[in-house]
């Protein structure tokens, strides 16, 4: 059975102060005698538990102050189309079956911080109660999904029918750890580290010459140290997500180093239109693998698991993408007509910014391709029933599904395009005696694209250049 304690819940809950939890971590064996389910939780939290209902880990959904044509929706995604499992609508809960009648997925709320039922937007008693908050703040809670006598499925301790023991694993109540957050951070998509790139298991106890920050010879830091927000609202964005959960409390690199962090003039003068990243994490998937290609066209089956796929490109080591950002993205959403680049695939997200943008920097980047279906006549994005295709394949039958699911449509006509998605690298940071130098990016075998950074020429070259 998979561990689930999550990250979804996060990181956020953890860095609140609420009622009758400490600072860092506490024990309830002195607030309740027997665990009844998130009940029992909100005799105490229920402010907490509203707090934590309206934020993006558990709505999936939020406001979109960088987006810049989302128009002033609520996105996240329960209600746009990726290219990882596409859209959560098809396949939330399930059990579903290989041909040996092995579980092979039980959906994408195995990832979702709630005990099974669906995120509404509107608040009440039976929201606030599917909210699991062992997930994130009990260290030996596990779940596994259970079918109950009316067919339905949700989630449960795998210790729920033992009393003795379930109150044992909801007494023992902890901040969030690194283990936590990456139980579903590091295995979105699939696989560990399979769909960030830069978010590997390894970060759960590493050293300095993987990730500084988090190892234990290094800053030794948690996923809240920097991520922890107010009312259960966590800091950061990545590049490619739709909703900002704290737009009034931003992370950036500058908030623990300041603007000029280095000792040499040169380098801060860098810093100026260069993000920390693009020097200090000179490669991501160091350990793990990560998925570049999902080609979902064509499908691949893993004979031991009698277990189906999208046909995978999985690399690492992996050099990022350089590339100009000024915080705000532009998205290709449903229902909108497809946009495709020069290059001819869709540009499922695309960081704004140029070498003219005042407001932008180069940041480091992982640019994930495939292929996703889009109706021939609409011109739009259509979404896959992941979980099924999983079990037995049979992707015309997925897409047309997932079809009549999202959009309501029946008889559809698509075809495949290739599709591209920017992601921004954050973690796996490097301490500066492995940082890149300035031959790796200036000279003759640089890793920058100048002319399509904007640039007519290398500016070092430019500057060396004897004059006439």
């Amino acid at each position: 059975m998979k561990r689930l304690i999550t990250p979804l819940i996060l990181i956020a809950i953890a860095v609140v102060s609420t009622v009758g939890m400490a600072e860092t971590s506490s024990s309830h064996e002195e607030f309740f005698k027997h665990y009844e389910g998130t009940g029992t939780c909100l005799v105490c939290h229920e402010d907490s538990a509203t707090d934590f209902f309206h934020s993006q880990h558990y709505q999936w959904r939020g406001h979109t102050p960088a987006v810049v044509n989302a128009d002033g929706r609520k996105l996240g995604k329960m209600n746009t189309i990726n290219d990882f499992c596409t859209n959560p609508l098809p396949g939330f809960i399930k059990n579903v079956k290989n041909s040996r009648g092995e579980t092979v997925s039980e959906g994408c709320s195995e990832c979702h911080a709630g005990l099974g039922k669906m995120p509404s937007p509107e608040l009440s008693r039976e929201q606030l109660e599917n909210i699991d908050c062992l997930i994130c703040h009990s260290p030996t809670y596990e779940r596994e999904l259970h079918e109950d006598e009316d067919g339905s499925l949700e989630w449960k301790s795998i210790v729920w029918d033992n009393q003795e023991e379930l109150d044992l694993v909801a007494k023992n109540i902890t901040m969030p750890q690194r283990h936590n957050c990456l139980s579903c951070h590091s295995d979105s998509g699939g696989a560990p580290n399979m769909k960030r790139g830069d978010l590997e298991d390894e970060l759960a106890n590493t050293h300095r010459n993987f990730d500084v920050h988090m190892a234990a010879d290094g800053a030794n830091m948690t996923c809240i140290d920097c991520h922890g927000g107010s009312n259960h609202r966590i800091r950061g964005r990545g590049v490619d997500l739709m909703a900002t959960d704290n737009p009034d409390e931003p992370l950036n690199c500058e908030n623990c180093h300041g603007a000029t962090p280095h000792a040499k003039e040169l380098l801060n003068r860098h810093s100026a239109r260069i993000h920390c990243t693009v020097c200090h994490i000179p490669t991501f998937a160091k350990d793990d693998a990560t998925d570049m290609i999902r080609d979902w066209s064509t499908s691949s089956h893993n004979e031991k698991k009698d277990k189906y796929a999208p046909m995978l490109t999985l690399k690492k080591n992996v050099e990022p993408e350089i590339g100009w950002y000024n915080g705000t993205i532009t998205a290709q959403l449903p229902g909108v007509p497809v946009t495709v680049g020069p290059d001819g695939a869709i540009q499922m997200v695309t960081p704004m910014g140029s070498k003219d943008d005042p407001k932008a920097k180069l940041y480091a980047f992982k640019v994930h391709g495939g292929k996703m279906p889009v109706l021939k006549k609409e011109r739009w994005l259509l979404p896959i029933n992941a979980e099924d295709f999983f079990g037995s394949s049979q992707i015309d039958l997925r897409v047309r599904q997932a079809a009549q699911i999202f959009y309501g449509m029946d008889d559809i006509e698509y075809e495949w395009l290739n599709i591209k998605r920017y992601m921004g690298i954050f973690h796996e940071v490097q301490p500066a005696k492995n940082a890149i130098r300035c031959l790796d990016c200036h000279g003759g075998n640089g890793r920058l694209d100048w002319a399509g950074l904007g640039y007519a020429a290398d500016p070092l070259a430019a500057a060396l250049a004897p004059s006439h």
